[in-house]
């Protein structure tokens, strides 16, 4: 499989080089030439398969041609050691709980699948050069990330995060691991972290200097198994007897994981429509709805995970539906959510049915309960343990979370942080002296 960049100026790759550059030449986004259908014999029978299963034949059709068929299936089975399952909330209304992994989020799956397939190169290569991966992070890429990397040989990880703009466990899950991943504290807000590592991607000295490589969402390595969680959704409606008309609705602040679904969708996949569900950042909500995209600062919220102004992989969305507003507009509807309305949220679910929110899946659960129509079912990814927000949540709801034995674990460890402020030069340097 050959992958072009979404800036159409860049030489079209291999999907080796797009996972170790990460970002194309030209500042685009890797974009698979081909989505290969899924046949309709795996669709009959996806309810009966396991997780693992299911995302080994989804990851044959991206990666098969690349990659050893054994090699890909020990991968697969690798990130996959846990499961994600539906539960019903109400009687229209599902919720995919993509929090089992590691650090109990959902990029666990995307972060340790990039991890196991970097390292699968660079032992096909035989190069002892240091890979290094540069991750910005607005809460549970850099806890995904530092964990699913955590110990590979010949790989390092810079995680940069905004100060004071990431919840307390969070922070704890990606700076106190040590080894080979260091936490960088940005004086800034997550666009400035994005920012910088953009431009230290297109900084042709600190590239000669050093190998770099991306572990965000722009990685087509980290996205792309995103898509594992749709199919899995799917096959358990479908034993649940309500895979018709199914509706998926997807909390968003950079867009990967709303933007792996679509790929899914593209694939075959029998969703019907979805919806992507914002915080005060409503940069795409409002592009639904006007035809302009107009990125600007991101506002700090409570859902801090999704605190976005500038969505990268807006460019994917935009590329795969031919750049056709009405196109995009067809299959996604939008959903834009205050503070206060996640609040309310929060405390009315969890009052009338029991089940605990986080602030993210707050959104995505309201956005259904706001938009579905009559004979639709809709499933929201709850893409975080409630337990990673704890301060917030038991504000909200009253409660006392308990708090997985995982993240009591993290919380005892040391902060090691490298302070940094937003200005490129300054992280160039840093980078210039390792």
């Amino acid at each position: 499989m050959k992958y072009y960049s979404t800036n159409g100026k860049a030489p079209i790759a291999t999907l080796e080089k797009a996972v170790v550059k990460g970002l194309a030449e030209d500042r685009g986004l890797y974009m698979p030439q081909e989505i290969k259908k899924l046949p309709k014999v795996f669709f009959d029978n996806i309810q009966d398969m396991k997780f693992q299963d299911i995302a080994y034949n989804v990851a044959s059709a991206f990666f098969g041609e690349d990659v050893d068929q054994d090699a890909l299936q020990d991968i697969v089975f690798d990130t996959l050691s846990f499961d994600c399952p539906v539960q019903k909330v109400t009687d229209s209304i599902y919720t995919l709980e993509l929090f089992h992994g590691p650090t109990l989020a959902f990029k666990d799956v995307g972060a340790r699948f990039m991890a196991r397939l970097l390292q699968y190169f660079i032992r096909q290569e035989g190069t002892q050069e240091q890979v290094n991966v540069l991750v910005a992070t607005s809460g549970d890429t850099g806890s995904a990330v530092a964990n699913g990397f955590l110990g590979v040989d010949g790989i390092h990880v810079y995680v940069l995060y905004p100060k004071g703009k990431v919840s307390p466990i969070q922070e704890c899950q990606f700076t106190t691991l040590g080894k080979n991943i260091t936490a960088i504290e940005v004086d800034g807000v997550f666009d400035d972290c994005q920012a910088l590592v953009k431009s230290a991607f297109m900084d042709d000295e600190l590239n000669r200097h050093m190998k770099l490589t991306s572990a965000n969402s722009i990685n087509v390595a980290r996205f792309l198994p995103q898509a594992f969680y749709y199919f899995n959704a799917y096959a358990r409606m479908k034993a649940l007897g309500k895979a018709d008309n199914l509706v998926m609705c997807v909390p968003s602040g950079n867009f990967g994981n709303i933007c792996a679904a679509l790929f899914g969708h593209e694939m075959g996949l029998p969703v019907k429509r979805f919806i992507a569900a914002n915080n005060a950042n409503d940069i795409f909500y409002k592009y639904l709805q006007t035809g302009k995209y107009e990125p600007k600062p991101s506002v700090q919220t409570l859902a801090n995970a999704m605190d976005v102004g500038d969505p990268s992989n807006f460019a994917r969305i935009y590329d795969l539906y031919g750049k056709s507003h009405e196109r995009i507009s067809s299959l996604i509807g939008g959903a834009t959510y205050t503070d206060d309305e996640i609040r309310q949220t929060m405390r009315q679910c969890y009052s009338q049915t029991g089940y605990i929110l986080d602030p993210h899946g707050a959104c995505g659960y309201q956005a259904l309960a706001d938009g579905l129509q009559t004979g639709e079912v809709g499933v929201f990814c709850e893409t975080a343990h409630p337990a990673k927000f704890k301060e917030k949540v038991d504000e909200i709801l009253g409660i006392d979370v308990e708090i997985p034995a995982r993240l009591k674990a993290f919380m005892e460890g040391e902060k090691q942080s490298v302070s940094m402020t937003k200005d490129f030069a300054d992280f160039k340097n840093y980078l210039m002296r390792v």
